[in-house]
């Protein structure tokens, strides 16, 4: 940066030489101007290059539009002296919006047939501008050991001139490209909302509800889910077993174990000591013939493997 810093001083008091002096003029012809004098008209150019070359991006778009201004003066006398054939960008980055020459704004719409004209243009322009390195690397040499005649050192310096005519011209457009972003920015920045975007909207408060027609339907089918349990799996059992239809085995064999306070059987009104022994033993033999049914199940499932007699899906 202090090269570049340098540099800049060195070709700005150059320029103000070169504008004291009057070298170039509106009124003149290119053949007018002395060969030793052509490299003067490079100097626009290079304070814009330098200009880009600054890294303070705190003034970063001050420095793109100072570049934008110097590369602008160079087209404008290369086109008075009718050096290459090509057109000027149009307006500058200083201007405002409201002046006649505003500065390039992109288009609403892409324009496919003015995207497909740039597209060959910057082509052509690629093209042109490597024959034209390939013919100063021919030439640089005999320049710098001073061999060339003045006739060669006109054409070096025209051929300059014409290739920095179109780094110009690139330059230039991405110049535009980023200021459109920058313009952007800082158009974010300087808005009430800044960076963040526009506010959302207070949320409203939304009331419970349930999933009923009414009040009075989500009384009577509850809320839609299951309620909690009003009884343990003891107590069920024991409301079974206390209305005949459980006996303590097989709770005992369903897992559960004896509950801890069993309370006393109360024999039903009416009934006799032989019909509650009766009913005793019956629910005995049900136990007893139960049982032996499961014993006998697993002693034929220990000498039967699962699917045993099974004939019907075999090739």
């Amino acid at each position: 940066q202090d090269k570049v810093r340098q540099g800049l001083d060195a070709l700005q008091r150059a320029a103000a030489m070169v504008a004291q002096l009057e070298l170039f003029s509106d009124n003149e012809e290119l053949e007018e101007i002395a060969s030793a004098d052509l490299k003067f008209m490079l100097l626009p150019a290079l304070l814009g290059a330098l200009t880009l070359k600054q890294v303070d991006l705190s003034r970063r778009r001050e420095h793109l539009e100072s570049a934008r201004e110097h590369f602008m003066r160079f087209l404008k006398l290369c086109k008075n002296y009718g050096l290459g054939s090509f057109q000027l960008p149009a307006g500058t980055s200083g201007e405002e919006e409201g002046g006649s020459a505003s500065a390039p704004r992109e288009p609403a719409q892409p324009n496919l047939l003015a995207m497909a004209v740039s597209r060959a243009t910057k082509i052509e322009r690629y093209k042109q501008k490597k024959e034209l390195e390939n013919k100063l690397a021919s030439m640089s040499s005999s320049i710098e050991s001073g061999t060339a005649d003045e006739d060669q050192i006109r054409e070096f310096y025209i051929l300059q001139i014409q290739k920095w005519i179109s780094t110009s011209l690139e330059e230039i457009e991405s110049i535009d490209q980023e200021l459109v972003i920058l313009r952007s920015r800082d158009a974010a920045r300087q808005g009430p909302g800044g960076l963040r975007g526009p506010s959302r909207p207070a949320r409203t408060l939304v009331r419970p509800f349930i999933l009923t027609r009414d009040a009075a339907q989500a009384r009577v089918f509850g809320a839609g889910y299951p309620g909690l349990p009003t009884m343990t799996v003891d107590d069920w059992y024991e409301q079974r077993r206390r209305q005949g239809i459980v006996s303590t085995a097989q709770r005992i064999s369903a897992g559960f174990g004896e509950p801890a306070h069993p309370p006393c059987p109360s024999p039903p009104a009416g009934s006799s000591d032989e019909e509650l022994q009766k009913q005793e033993t019956e629910e005995e033999q049900d136990d007893e013939e139960a049982l032996r049914k499961s014993r006998e199940w697993d002693d034929w499932k220990d000498t039967h493997p699962r699917g045993y007699g099974n004939r019907h899906n075999m090739g």
